[in-house]
């Protein structure tokens, strides 16, 4: 645009009464080669300068160059070359200086006007076109500012949504991922609660089936019977399992009564077993219920397992602040507490329902489990109930 109202300007100069002399051309063609090469390479140029004296500097000398092309070659086109100037302080300047750019650009196309020609009033009637002209290049420039603002906002957000969409799906992934470890999870405590604890019985069935089969086959064979009946029993859990585990064992059962299921099948393991419940029952919520039930078979299947003990004492305690389940017997004991996948489950367990999981041992001192979850902590967080 800036070449196009310069060569625009030198054909006013055709058809003008005057001709320019040799010198004025030549001063109107520098500064007309200044000015568009000042229009073009301006912030290459004015690089160095500090933006706001930068943006001073170049639009005071366009607009002084714009008035020597009309004072040296007496035209009146001169205002084709600085319309350019508009559309630069629509783009680089804020609206009060942009309107001084305005005001400076008409007094630089009129003056040159009123000095070379006379009356004044031919330069005012000139000054209100150059005017009307300004601002319909305003006008239009500013328009087409805004819709390149919209299209880069609308092109930084649409880059904006596709980072969103592909952190979202990445987020997807790994909520995708922590489920499936926590289904695995789930599934491993549940087999290994389950399946694990009727294995437990049925070996130690069977070893006293072994150990009395020549003195007491009658006692041998009553051993076996009750070890095939749980082997019935674990399988059928192992397929309840299987199907999802649809149903828990606290699903149609209060807890107590739940647990006391758990104590009389460690009876028939040979082991004295007593079950205590203190303090007023109160309704749990499923995954509480679930959680200490499975503690408790945790609890038993050690002593039938690992404890060698002739005795074991179940505890469940409803107490004002909490639920407390407590498993001790009087077993060998051990010098440490490590527990192994089956311990680490009901911790995990319990940890989630806000609880704790204690555990006390010593060497000739038995084995005590306590399992606790407050009562506050009920409306923990959700988490799986199985």
């Amino acid at each position: 645009m800036v070449v196009v109202g310069y060569i625009v300007t030198f054909a006013f100069i055709a058809v003008q009464e005057r001709t320019p002399t040799t010198a004025e051309l030549f001063w109107g063609i520098l500064f007309g080669v200044v000015y568009t090469l000042l229009g073009l390479y301006n912030r290459l140029i004015f690089d160095w300068i500090p933006p706001g004296w930068a943006d001073l500097l170049f639009f005071s000398v366009q607009l002084a160059l714009v008035f020597g092309i009309g004072q040296v070659l007496g035209v009146v086109g001169n205002l084709l070359v600085g319309l350019p100037l508009v559309a630069f302080a629509v783009e680089r300047l804020k609206p009060w200086p942009r309107l001084l750019v305005y005001v400076g650009l008409t007094a630089a196309v009129v003056a040159p006007i009123g000095l070379r020609f006379s009356p004044w009033s031919e330069a005012l009637v000139n000054g209100l076109t150059a005017m009307t002209a300004i601002l319909f290049v305003a006008a239009f420039a500013d328009m087409r500012r805004k819709e390149q603002q919209t299209r880069e906002r609308a092109e930084r957000l649409a880059a904006e949504l596709e980072e969103a969409n592909a952190q979202l799906a990445a987020y997807a992934t790994q909520a995708e991922e922590l489920a499936m470890t926590q289904e695995r999870n789930r599934l491993a405590r549940e087999i290994h609660d389950n399946l694990g604890h009727y294995l437990t019985i049925v070996n130690v069935q069977i070893e006293a089936a072994r150990v009395v089969m020549e003195s007491d086959p009658d006692r041998a064979l009553d051993a076996m019977d009750k070890a095939q009946e749980l082997t019935q029993k674990g399988l059928a859990r192992v397929r309840e399992s299987v199907a999802a585990l649809r149903e828990s064992p606290v699903s149609n059962r209060p807890l107590d009564e739940a647990i006391a299921s758990l104590v009389q099948e460690a009876q028939s393991s040979g082991i004295v077993a007593e079950f205590t419940v203190i303090g007023e029952p109160v309704a749990l919520e499923h995954k509480v219920a679930l959680a200490l039930y499975r503690a408790a078979q945790e609890g038993l299947t050690n002593v039938c397992k690992h404890a060698r003990a002739s005795r074991v004492d179940v505890l469940l305690a409803y107490q004002a602040i909490e639920v407390r389940l407590e498993v001790r017997d009087n077993g060998v004991g051990a010098a440490q507490t490590n527990g192994g996948f089956g311990l680490l489950g009901i911790r995990e367990r319990m940890q989630l329902l806000g609880g704790k999981l204690e555990l006390d041992t010593g060497v000739g001192k038995g084995f005590r489990l306590t399992a606790s979850v407050p009562l506050s902590q009920m409306d923990w967080p959700p988490q799986p109930e199985e």
